[in-house]
């Protein structure tokens, strides 16, 4: 996605683009939409390289690019890819303006209060309050189901705590392929919660694919510790990701988040991803 910048553009720009295009397609829904606005905020910066100056770092530079488009096109998401997605959305337009934009910088992105001020353009006293606000809205939206397929005990333990805690109902905990497929044939969830590699060395993605055979449409948050590797630029990507390790603020935003939209997209090609994790 940088091929066309000039290469004194690119250079500080390179390692924030993954992340600029994570939070674009957890802003809007899907990786189509969200890679549009991620282009229009690096079009900003061939346009005007200045801009890279004009705030604390190129990282926040970016991401304001990326709100000036976002909300000069009144905010626009994808179109949703079915009846949960679409009620999602409903759900959505309800939102305090910018709380969940504030929350998805604040908690996914990791920026501190005043950056999230400088990229939305809001006084800093204010992104607190946005932040209360978002977490507030969307956990008391929606409540459901969450299948976590983990092998590490600790962790999983961990994060059926987390979930329990925000409202949901755990539905079972898989440490391998099988027991993910069989799981989610008992007890249909509404989330899956899938680490990467599991206790027998197989796949999560493996796991969550055969399971999307039957409950297409079911969205996925992948744990992985290394998240670059599936923040690549190649379809298909996850559209909600944790890095390890990670807070309990993530998981409560990214669980609230991807019950809340509910719009991921079909993983594809299995093999893909096998080979890159």
């Amino acid at each position: 996605m940088l091929g066309g910048l000039r290469q004194d553009i690119a250079t500080p720009l390179d390692n924030h683009v993954r992340f600029l295009r994570r939070y674009a397609r957890a802003l809007t829904g899907n990786q189509s939409s969200g890679d549009s606005y991620a282009l229009a905020a690096l079009q900003k910066a061939i346009a005007d390289p200045d801009m890279l100056t004009a705030t604390s770092g190129p990282k926040v530079s970016l991401f304001h690019a990326l709100h000036k488009s976002w909300g000069g096109s009144g905010a626009r998401v994808g179109e949703p890819d079915s009846t949960v997605s679409a009620r999602a959305q409903h759900h959505m337009a309800r939102l305090t303006p910018l709380s969940r934009e504030a929350i998805l910088l604040h908690s996914i992105e990791g920026f501190s209060v005043s950056e999230i001020g400088e990229i939305l353009e809001v006084p800093t006293a204010d992104v607190s309050d946005l932040i209360a606000i978002a977490r507030d809205e969307m956990q008391s939206s929606v409540a459901g189901r969450v299948l976590i397929i983990e092998d590490e005990a600790i962790i999983a333990l961990d994060l059926a705590s987390i979930v329990e805690e925000i409202g949901h109902k755990v539905t079972g905990v898989a440490r391998t392929r099988t027991e993910a497929v069989d799981l989610a044939q008992q007890d249909q969830p509404d989330l899956i919660l899938a680490d990467m590699l599991l206790a027998d060395k197989s796949s999560g993605i493996d796991a969550v694919n055969d399971i999307l055979v039957n409950f297409a449409g079911t969205p996925v948050i992948f744990i992985t510790a290394f998240p670059e590797r599936l923040l690549t630029g190649t379809k298909p990507e996850p559209a909600f990701l944790i890095a390890k390790p990670f807070s309990e603020n993530q998981v409560r935003l990214a669980v609230s988040q991807a019950l809340f939209f509910a719009s991921t997209e079909t993983l594809g090609d299995a093999t893909q991803w096998s080979q890159r994790s």
